[in-house]
């Protein structure tokens, strides 16, 4: 029987299934969390169901569905624009090559994952203190895509996280206050950074141009944001451009060092 044919395995074809299964393994990470992984499943639903009705010789509702994901292409880049432009980003980030945040792509096919190298409890014990003393404070902690683009736009800096430093940079009389704080690896690399501004009409009126900008460099990158209101002293924890619910500071804690792992 000819419908039986796909049974001939070769070694081109688990080749195939290995690729494919990492580029969805990719794209259900982008897209997860986020209101577009409903689309997603849907849309591999659809393509599921399509490929069945070819292998069945359904030839009428084959060319039915077919034709709604030929048709349905464009939409579905303006759809997934925000996760489209972060795969790129991934793709083409400078990091990829390094090999600790190469074989962290690859965390999936390992039994435990790896320790981070950021100071988290540092991170937190400063937002703690700015946030019971209500100084404004936003930190973009870069994890896979580069973040030299936003870097230019503020001082450039290499100094070792510790509790006490966070702390100074965001002093309100210090000069280096204004702006936002990159992270890299267990070093501030940059101060006074001017952030993308979301256009999201969604965020609550009650947040500021930190809370924007934090939801504008996570949109476009795949960085974690913290911001210390000056207004209520709150902790938000912004990713994938969304703010991330947490019950306490030590959940919050357990939740970025899962992230960047």
């Amino acid at each position: 029987m000819e419908f039986l044919n796909f049974l001939e395995f070769k070694i081109t074809d688990f080749i195939d299934i290995i690729l494919v299964a990492v580029l969805l393994y990719y794209i259900y990470k982008l897209v997860k969390g986020t209101v577009a992984i409903n689309i997603f499943i849907g849309i591999v639903i659809v393509w599921a169901l399509w490929k069945l009705t070819e292998l069945l010789q359904m030839k009428m509702i084959s060319s039915m569905v077919g034709g709604f994901m030929n048709i349905g292409l464009i939409a579905l880049i303006i759809v997934f624009q925000q996760e489209i432009r972060k795969f790129l980003l991934l793709i083409g980030s400078t990091n990829f090559a390094t090999k600790r945040s190469f074989i962290r792509h690859f965390k999936f096919l390992k039994q435990e994952a790896l320790p981070t190298d950021v100071d988290v409890d540092a991170i937190i014990g400063a937002c703690k203190n700015m946030g019971i003393s209500k100084t404004g404070a936003i930190l973009v902690i870069e994890r896979n895509n580069n973040l030299d683009f936003v870097k230019s736009s503020g001082d450039k800096m290499n100094i070792e996280i510790t509790q006490p430093i966070i702390e100074s940079i965001f002093f309100k009389n210090s000069p280096l206050h204004d702006g936002a704080t990159i992270i890299q690896e267990n070093y501030i690399t940059a101060t006074r950074v001017i952030l993308p501004v979301s256009n999201e009409r969604n965020i609550p009126l009650r947040f500021g141009l930190r809370h924007r900008a934090a939801v504008g460099i996570t949109e476009k990158t795949d960085a974690l944001c913290l911001v210390v209101s000056e207004e209520t002293g709150m902790i938000s924890y912004i990713k994938n451009g969304e703010f991330v619910l947490y019950k306490s500071l030590e959940e919050l804690t357990e939740m970025i060092k899962k992230d960047l792992t």
